[in-house]
Order: structure tokens, then sequence, then C-alpha cells
């Protein structure tokens, strides 16, 4: 953990700062059962998450015919668009994103925030976040998502923010994943689906039930 202060926080956003809507393990099933459809027999959603699940089945696909292949991804892709948007049309910020946001612009942190989620989803729900963060990556923006480390990394780069003194705040051990792969400073917050045990066990250096708490937190030890 750095002794001095923070200069930047990267975070997630669904769970993070807004409500979680998103049945994930719904949008699997779902998967699966459009997978059904090209393979043989049923398929069995696994352990991956719902996008790397998705380019695991479609490359499966792809390898026994190309077309067939990118058909799937195709529509795979549109299936969890829409579950998206749907989320995104019952989903709000929490009531301390905006505050939350503007308190550490106050104290001269640079923000990012990166998530898995689609762009039209996001700003469905929070019109106006370029208005409190310089840098916002959703997945139509990078090349691979979160766990895999670049995706944060590029947002620090676009921030010039070096990785040391930077923090990724995110409600989901893939969080801490991204964090701690990219070489910063990583935090937990209960207040998407994950448990502080989860979290801490994940190998997060500060665990809050929330960023509003978290942020007391970080003043009171001096890191902000």
């Amino acid at each position: 953990m750095c002794n001095g202060k923070l200069e930047s926080v990267v975070f997630d956003f669904d769970g993070t700062l807004a409500e979680l809507h998103l049945d994930f393990a719904e949008m699997k099933r779902c998967l699966g059962d459009l997978a059904a459809e090209y393979l043989d027999g049923a398929f069995e959603s696994s352990g991956q998450p719902a996008l790397e699940l998705l380019e695991s089945i479609g490359s499966s696909i792809q390898a026994k015919d190309a077309s067939m292949g990118r058909q799937f991804k195709e529509r795979a892709h549109s299936l969890i668009m829409g579950m998206e948007l749907e989320a995104a049309g019952r989903g709000a910020l929490f009531p301390f994103t905006r505050r939350v946001l503007r308190i550490l612009a106050g104290k001269g942190i640079k923000i990012a925030v990166i998530t898995r989620n689609c762009e039209q989803a996001v700003t469905t729900v929070f019109p106006d976040i370029h208005l409190h963060c310089s840098i916002f990556l959703s997945r139509e923006h990078v090349k691979r998502v979160k766990p895999d480390p670049g995706h944060l990394l590029l947002a620090l780069e676009r921030l010039t923010a070096p990785a040391g003194t930077a923090l990724m705040v995110g409600d989901h051990p893939l969080d801490i994943q991204t964090g701690k792969r990219a070489g910063t400073l990583t935090a937990g917050v209960t207040s998407g689906n994950s448990s502080e045990a989860d979290l801490s066990k994940s190998g997060a250096d500060w665990t809050a039930k929330n960023c509003e708490e978290l942020v007391d937190l970080l003043t009171r030890e001096g890191k902000l």
C-alpha cells in the first residue's frame, strides 16, 4: 500500500456507482439456450463471465462453421445488449454518486469510469457522466474488457496517471483482480452482490459498504 496520497480513482459502474439490476446468471442461461441452437444438444454454461462465455462458445461454433459462428456472436451480442438496456431502464445512480465524484474532483483527484457494460446502458442511467469524470471506457472502447488489465491501464494512460498512486474501486472480485493485474491499489464496496469477505479474499486493500463510506475512510486515513 502506498504511503502517499492517491492521485486518481477509477470506478466500476454497475453495483459501484449505480444500482445493480443485471441478472448475470439469467444472461448466461440465455446464452446457453442460444448456443443450443448451434451445437448438438443442450449447452451447460461454465463458470466464465457472460462476455467470455460468449466468445468461448462463438469460437467453438466458428471452428466448425465460420459463418454460423459469426451469426451466433451477432445474436449473442444483441441478446446481451438488450438485457443491459432493459436493466438500465429500471436503473438509477446511488444517491451519493454525483456528490462523491464532486468531492473527489474538488480534492484534485483524477476520475475515470470503466465498465463491461455497453455505453448506451451507462449513459441511460448517467447521462451527464462526462461532466463528472475525465475518462469513460465502456466495453465498446477497448479490445478486451476487465479483468484484462488493459482496460484499466488505458484509462490511466488517458488520465496521465501512474498506476502506483491510482485506486481501482468496484463491487466484484473481478474489479479487484483488474487492479492487482494493473498494479493499482484496490477497494471493494458491498453495494453490489459481493460480500466483504469475498472482496477481502480477492485482496482488496480497503473495503466499505459503498463509495460514500469509502471516501470517508480514505479521507480519515489521509489518502485523499
